[in-house]
């Protein structure tokens, strides 16, 4: 597996400033994981998330920090405010991205810092709603079920009210639950991949259908750099097809293992010299599989390929 992940926790790298104490160093590196586990929920994406916390560093370095009382609640206000300023142009971006778009999977095997604290809003599935929000909705989201953070302290990072923090994130869940079956447990999920491998290892395709929920959605994310499906696919029977394609002609020869991304089972499928071809995950119910998510852009595997 990757150890090619992103290192949350090493000390900054570029813009690092020997003026710069070590103690306020120290202070940085002590809440980095923290601020890139944000960054990464609000955008989907490693190396925007990995932008925002340097910009972050840029700031605490350049900061007065001689009247910083709370350095964790000032890098945390930072690092959001310029997530949620970055989310603008990354929805831009991906309005002009080729066919659907997939949040990049992080391998959180080799990366636990990422979804120590709490897994919510790290799932492929979450990650896609949190889409649908506006910045400070996904913001208030992010701190208050990813985080924990209180509204007096989700508040002061918005520059809100108190009230008017709880209505946020009360509007921005809502929004979520609304737009999704209640989930299926980690257990569970777990299971219908188990279940899922195991059909498709074999052909099974009545087992694999038996799997699916009648308007099942599958969404292949290929970026333009490979040849995939440009359009969500509905429906169980269009959904084992299009499997069945895909089994023979692409992955006949192919690894499958499951293995651990955003907090959850995944199924990677690899070549004969290790190199991902696909990191697949399940969106699952008390139904069954509602929706497939199918990440085949080469530049967003590069941690679940072996390392050099």
């Amino acid at each position: 597996m990757a150890s090619d992940t992103a290192d949350n926790t090493a000390a900054p790298a570029a813009g690092w400033n020997a003026n710069v104490p070590d103690t306020d160093v120290s202070a940085f590196e002590d809440v980095r994981p923290r601020l890139f586990g944000i960054a990464y929920r609000m955008l989907g994406s490693v190396a925007e998330a990995e932008d925002v916390v340097q910009d972050a560093w840029l700031r605490w370095q350049g900061t007065d920090r001689r009247g910083v009382r709370n350095p964790a609640a000032f890098l945390t206000t930072t690092t959001t405010r310029l997530a949620i300023n970055a989310t603008t142009s990354a929805h831009a971006r991906r309005e002009t991205y080729i066919g659907p778009w997939l949040p990049e999977p992080v391998d959180t095997s080799a990366d636990p810092a990422l979804g120590a604290e709490r897994a919510e809003a790290l799932e492929t599935a979450v990650l896609l709603l949190l889409e649908k929000l506006g910045p400070t909705e996904r913001a208030a989201y992010v701190l208050r079920e990813a985080f924990g953070y209180s509204y007096r302290e989700i508040a002061d990072v918005l520059d809100v009210s108190e009230g008017n923090a709880r209505q946020i994130a009360r509007r921005a869940r809502e929004h979520l639950e609304s737009e999704r079956s209640a989930p299926a447990s980690p257990a569970q999920q777990r299971r219908l991949l188990e279940s899922f491998v195991a059909a498709a290892r074999v052909g099974d395709l009545d087992g694999l259908e038996r799997l699916l929920v009648d308007d099942v959605v599958v969404r292949p994310d290929g970026g333009g750099e490979v040849h995939a499906s440009r359009v969500e696919l509905v429906g169980a029977a269009r959904t084992v097809t299009f499997l069945d394609n895909i089994l023979r002609k692409y992955w006949q020869d192919s690894t499958l293992r499951i293995v651990e991304a955003n907090g959850g089972t995944a199924l990677l499928v690899t070549a004969a010299d290790g190199s991902p071809q696909a990191i697949l995950t399940l969106d699952g119910s008390a139904r069954g599989i509602e929706r497939v998510f199918i990440q085949v852009s080469p530049s967003k595997m590069q941690r679940f390929a072996p390392a050099a």
